[in-house]
């Protein structure tokens, strides 16, 4: 409870200061004093206040502050990045201008010769003009009102573009993974795998159809559904999630806990989710007899697991020990970074989600620190990890540099 408040109370300072430096780009900066500058904070207050608000409103039912809420985070932060982004160049800008004002003030003039009247007095020399120095503000200004004018209409249309996708239909992938101990009878065996579906305030049952009409297409001989499929109860989602029920495959479709699930009562979803039809893979694995020849399929609980008291945390040994190590394993896992573990017991290829691909650049490089592989293929200490981007999006309705995706693995014999 105690590390919760913490991380509670440390994004709502991170908001608060990201705040206060947009509403000194965009607002401060760009007018003087007076009403405009005051209705500048009045909605940057508001705008900060509507980020806790739509985090604890959709988790409380309040769906309704999901689309404003989550957009202008999306917004905010590509108005972040950019507006710091130009940070180096305005300095550049500002130096410039203030060397050209320097270099254009007029020196003091020489005194000119005293001349000697006819009474002989003295007349006093005329004072000479000495100018301050003018550093332009109106050109500063204009500099400051384009750097905002730039920022708010390309993060516009980032975050516009990253609506598009993330709404539109997945992407189907075809990857072929080698498997070394592949039977030479399973070869070309067909795994359609999808993850991070998340069911929740912005999608709904019509998102679980079109997934499943596009993974029934491909005819594939296993379906895999690596976790986080919602973000919401079984009273709430429970109507969305129905058409998994459909769900066609030669041997099987399986399931995964992923992190969300234990936000969402895992207990109640895993009933439900075998309920409709579909495997639930937790720290097991089931024999896939398929062409002549044998395949493991395992699962394990996600990592979250261990801690919550929900359900036994991930167990690999349960999966995978004592199991005939000549036949190929395909172990089922939300988080790539499970591979480390899994890498232990000689797993062949893991098959995992949860990143989202990065799902809004830059955030992708953020990923890296955490998972061992973001997106696509790699490999850790021997063993495959296929990570999928996912077919839905969390937070933000917005993807971008990593589109929406099902991936169909297609397995080879060497």
């Amino acid at each position: 409870m105690l590390a919760m408040a913490t991380f509670v109370g440390f994004a709502v300072l991170v908001t608060a200061l990201i705040h206060l430096y947009l509403w000194k780009r965009l607002v401060r900066d760009t007018t003087g004093p007076g009403r405009w500058r005051r209705v500048g904070g009045i909605a940057a207050l508001v705008l900060a206040l509507l980020v806790p608000a739509t985090m604890a409103g959709t988790r409380a039912g309040l769906f309704w502050l999901a689309w404003p809420g989550y957009l202008w985070l999306a917004l905010m932060f590509y108005l972040l990045v950019l507006l710091v982004a130009l940070e180096a160049p305005m300095a550049v800008a500002k130096l410039v201008l203030r060397r050209r004002a320097m270099v254009a003030e007029p020196t003091t003039a020489a005194p000119e010769p005293v001349l000697v009247g006819a009474g002989g007095a003295a007349e006093p020399p005329a004072a000479a003009a000495v100018d301050q120095p003018d550093h332009d503000p109106a050109r500063r200004l204009l500099l400051a009102r384009g750097a905002a004018i730039f920022a708010g209409l390309t993060a516009a249309g980032i975050t516009g573009y990253g609506v598009r996708t993330a709404t539109g239909p997945p992407r189907l992938d075809r990857v072929r993974i080698p498997l070394a101990k592949l039977p030479r009878s399973m070869d070309g065996l067909r795994i359609a795998t999808v993850s991070d579906i998340h069911l929740g305030p912005l999608r709904g049952r019509a998102h679980t159809e079109r997934i499943v009409e596009m993974i029934n297409r491909l005819d594939a001989d296993l379906v895999a559904v690596v976790g986080d499929l919602v973000d919401g109860s079984v009273a709430e989602l429970g109507e969305a999630a129905a058409p998994l029920r459909d769900l066609r495959s030669r041997y099987g479709s399986f399931f995964v806990t992923g992190n969300h699930e234990y936000y969402s009562g895992v207990e109640e979803w895993v009933q439900e989710v075998d309920r409709l039809g579909l495997r639930v893979l937790q720290n097991t694995r089931q024999e896939i007899r398929a062409r002549g020849g044998v395949l493991d399929l395992a699962g394990v609980n996600d990592v979250t697991a261990a801690g919550t008291g929900l359900a036994a945390p991930a167990d690999y040994a349960a999966a995978l020990g004592d199991r005939d190590p000549s036949r190929p394993v395909v172990l089922l896992a939300h988080q790539p970074v499970a591979v480390v573990e899994a890498a232990k017991f000689g797993v062949d290829l893991q098959l995992s989600g949860h990143t989202h691909g990065g799902q809004m650049v830059p955030f992708n490089y953020l990923v890296k620190l955490q998972q061992p592989v973001v997106s696509g293929l790699g490999e850790v200490d021997g063993t495959k990890v296929y990570v999928t981007n996912g077919a839905g999006f969390w937070g933000p309705p917005v993807r971008v540099g990593a589109g929406p995706q099902v991936t169909l693995v297609e397995l080879r014999a060497p």
